[in-house]
């Protein structure tokens, strides 16, 4: 099981542009990041439901939802929950191969030595095992995999099974997903230039994949099909209380800061923003509201000078900006 993060040190004092000095001193962690700990996470029960099937069947479960609410710091929580190993990452991009999901090769280094001349070395050692393909190495005995695969450096862990993470895959090219069907399907790959054999996890340790998606573009038909699907909704605002609660536990006796916190929260939410801050922006405004000590000064409708301060964490774009001032002015009239 995961080690609990100290919460010590975490203390964050407000403004550094009143003593630029103390921003050269070793950073200390915020309440925020402490709060990245897997088990401070709070799924919802939908959530929970589909990652069982998922396992159940053997399918990759594809998670969708606004970004910011939660969708990849579920895998942590699934691999701490689990008393597995931290989640293999693959972060996606506008121009990933579907090799890539596997391995990488460096070609140029290859090239290199050859035109040097210098030691020769077995071609494997200028491959990078990426999360798919290192997880499914994971999930075969060292003793059965053919040391010609393996770059000199290469650490196998023992045979486990992982959770592999591929994050944003809607980011890929419309192709991407269904390059790699057959594969994730049988949990094999292979590199040709070093052999034509498939390298298979063994059944009873396959991984568990986790893909999410933004809704940037739709993905192919037959990539949703072999998916146990789960859009993850924005929580209600008992569950946000939950969340901040388990993330930040100093706002646990501070019931009508929080409150008055989420109020305005959802305002700004529901101000017809083009870009809704979601679950992470609530927390990094609240470890900020926290910084500025807002939470023992009393009614946070009194603070609306240093609340204006704040937004930033909460807008994205210029045009979202003033909304929020707005929303904030008003608020803030209620009181006076």
């Amino acid at each position: 099981m995961a080690k609990r993060r100290s919460k010590k040190n975490t203390a964050v004092e407000f403004p550094y542009s009143q003593k630029w000095e103390d921003a050269r001193k070793p950073m200390q962690l915020s309440h925020l990041e402490v709060g990245e700990d897997p088990e401070g996470y709070v799924p919802d029960a939908g959530l929970i439901d589909a990652v069982d099937i998922a396992m159940l069947l053997n399918q990759p479960l594809l998670l969708t939802g606004e970004a910011g609410t939660g969708k990849t710091r579920f895998a942590y929580y699934l691999a701490w929950k689990l008393g597995w190993s931290e989640p293999l990452k693959f972060e996606t991009k506008s121009t990933s191969t579907s090799d890539e999901i596997f391995y990488t090769y460096d070609t140029l280094g290859r090239f290199h030595e050859a035109q040097i001349g210098g030691e020769k070395t077995k071609a494997a050692n200028y491959i990078n095992y990426q999360a798919l393909g290192r997880a499914i190495l994971h999930a075969i005995s060292p003793k059965k995999i053919d040391d010609a695969l393996l770059p000199e450096d290469f650490k196998h862990p023992g045979q486990q099974r992982s959770i592999v993470l591929i994050d944003e895959v809607d980011k890929a090219p419309r192709d991407f997903p269904n390059d790699i069907l057959n594969e994730i399907e049988q949990m094999y790959f292979r590199i040709p230039f070093l052999s034509h054999e498939k390298i298979v996890a063994e059944r009873a340790m396959k991984p568990v994949i986790i893909f999410t998606s933004n809704n940037e573009k739709p993905l192919p038909d037959p990539f949703l099909r072999r998916c146990v699907y789960y859009d993850v909704p924005f929580p209600d605002q008992e569950r946000l209380e939950e969340i901040i609660h388990m993330r930040i536990p100093e706002f646990n006796e501070k019931e009508t800061f929080v409150s008055q916190a989420l109020e305005f929260f959802d305002l700004v939410r529901n101000a017809g923003l083009h870009k809704k801050p979601a679950t992470a922006e609530l927390l990094g405004w609240l470890t900020t509201l926290r910084g500025f000590g807002l939470h023992e000064k009393g009614s946070l409708r009194e603070q609306g000078e240093v609340l204006a301060k704040t937004l930033s964490t909460l807008t994205k774009t210029q045009d979202d900006a003033p909304i929020a001032q707005n929303v904030l002015q008003r608020w803030v009239r209620v009181s006076s």
